[in-house]
């Protein structure tokens, strides 16, 4: 019985330390408060872009990815941010889809432009630069180094 005993309290005290866990990492990773507001932007294709991807600006991040989807008017894939709320954005900011190196996360970069007007909350992006495909721009690149006969050039 004494056993028993001990086991249910280790149970109990391994229980509560992951309970403890979880709610400190939820608190430090702030799910769910919404602190800044929504803009959005339409892209060609956004490859590698997903919910909680970055929003960068100059290489700070200033805001995060909160949903994108397919418009079916224009089949451009339309995205959602939630830009910090001390970051004011141009309204002549253009955005792009970047990564980190070749294998490194996909994020969006904006770019400010000069405007005095700055971008309200529920305001589009209208300057956007959508994924590079890579893997198509290397096969351009191969095959643009072969001739006619199927040769490489030298």
């Amino acid at each position: 019985m004494r056993k028993n005993l001990i086991e249910t309290v280790m149970g109990a005290v391994v229980l509560l330390v992951a309970a403890l866990f979880i709610f400190f990492a939820y608190n430090k990773a702030e799910v769910g408060k919404v602190q800044g507001y929504e803009i959005t932007a339409s892209f060609d294709r956004i490859d590698g872009i997903l919910s909680g991807s970055d929003v960068r600006m100059s290489g700070i991040k200033i805001g995060t990815v909160t949903a994108s989807f397919l418009d079916p008017k224009t089949y451009f894939a339309k995205v959602s941010m939630n830009i910090s709320s001390d970051i004011k954005i141009p309204e002549d900011t253009s955005i792009s889809v970047s990564s980190d190196g070749l294998l490194g996360d996909k994020f969006l970069a904006l770019s400010p432009g000069g405007s005095d007007e700055m971008l309200q909350a529920g305001e589009e992006i209208t300057t956007t630069q959508g994924s590079i495909d890579l893997m198509g721009l290397v096969g351009q690149m191969i095959f643009s180094q072969t001739n006619k006969d199927g040769e490489k050039a030298n």
